[in-house]
């Protein structure tokens, strides 16, 4: 394992290059990726079908060499192996029916939940047997906020609103739904972890939304739970928790849930960031729209952010996932300037 740079950094260890890798690394700013795309049908047979999901996540490591790959999937297969249904509109997003109060008690009831996700084990053990020995594997779930809020709305919403009035009004079904998702999640990342991920990463994509008593009760809490159950049975793997802008609220962040690395989102200053250092390692955090324009103002991010974080543990990321309108020769420059850094 030591020979993977990235399982160094998230131990703590200062690694120069940084370890580097992207978020929605697989994704349709890639011409191989859309035409597997277009040869699965649609997005959740790409995602069930192990074929596609290894040949589209080890697409950005023959292309870039990241020091890591990341499962190819999608945080709502959660809620689809408990038995709700999910598709995606194309240009839109997923679509779910919304889930009420009743029905939450009943969840997982009419599905078989590993048997349902049986292809992404499958996937993640093809991987780790394909990848170069020196790649490192993340597995991933969406932590329990941000799952919810597409349950209980049914689609994604601007602000959360709809999740953030169902847990002011029904909060006992609130607890009740965040605490199935946790204990799920977990057991889905343990398995994902059992057939070969080497790290696992935890996305609280709707963090932000959240007031600082919610934010503790709805986002901190059920990952803390997550994190317990998977200490258990894999005590040495490393979490990273991304609960993107929490803003001032990833203080302390790292200590309460017992992640073991910090993904920032672009927001975060520096500042904040060297300061989060302290604690352990930190992933991120360069503007995505930076790497989509190039140029002078990607060469900047990218240097402000080693100049920032690069003496101490870091893996070098984006602070949100990589759009699909960004030039593949972007993320080729980005890549060869963090690792012309010298220790």
């Amino acid at each position: 394992m030591q020979d993977k740079k990235l399982l160094r950094v998230l131990g703590g260890e200062t690694v120069f290059p940084p370890p580097l890798w992207m978020m929605r690394q697989a994704g349709r700013y890639l011409p191989e990726y859309r035409a597997v795309r277009e040869k699965a049908g649609s997005f959740l047979d790409l995602c069930y079908n192990p074929d596609f999901a290894v040949e589209v996540t080890l697409q950005p490591i023959r292309r870039f060499n990241f020091d890591a790959a990341i499962l190819f999937s999608d945080i709502l297969v959660v809620p689809h192996a408990l038995g709700r249904d999910l598709r995606f509109v194309e240009g839109e997003g997923p679509r779910l029916t919304p889930i009420e109060a009743a029905e939450i008690p009943r969840l997982g009831e009419v599905n078989n939940f590993h048997a349902h996700l049986a292809p992404v084990y499958e996937t993640v053990s093809r991987l780790r047997a394909e990848l170069p020995q020196e790649t490192a594997l993340i597995g991933f779930c969406g932590a329990p906020w941000t799952v919810a809020t597409y349950m209980i709305a049914g689609r994604g919403t601007p602000d959360q609103g709809p999740s953030r009035l169902f847990g002011y009004r029904e909060p006992k079904a609130m607890a009740a739904l965040l605490s199935k998702l946790a204990k799920v999640s977990a057991d889905y990342l343990i398995r994902q972890i059992d057939a070969g991920a080497d790290a696992v990463q935890i996305f609280d994509s709707w963090a932000g939304v959240l007031d600082e008593a919610s934010f503790e009760a709805w986002c901190v809490e059920p990952v803390a739970e997550i994190v317990r159950r998977v200490r258990e049975k894999h005590p040495a793997t490393p979490i990273i928790g991304f609960p993107r802008g929490a803003g001032s609220l990833y203080a302390g962040y790292r200590e309460r849930t017992g992640v073991t690395a910090l993904g920032l989102d672009w927001s975060v200053p520096l500042s904040q960031a060297r300061a989060l250092q302290v604690g352990g390692a930190v992933q991120g955090n360069l503007d995505p729209l930076r790497l989509v324009a190039g140029g002078r103002a990607l060469d900047e991010g990218v240097d402000l952010i080693l100049d920032a974080l690069g003496n101490g543990p870091l893996v070098f990321n984006l602070g949100h996932g990589i759009t699909p309108d960004c030039p593949v020769e972007n993320v080729d420059r980005m890549v060869k300037r963090v690792r012309a850094v010298q220790g």
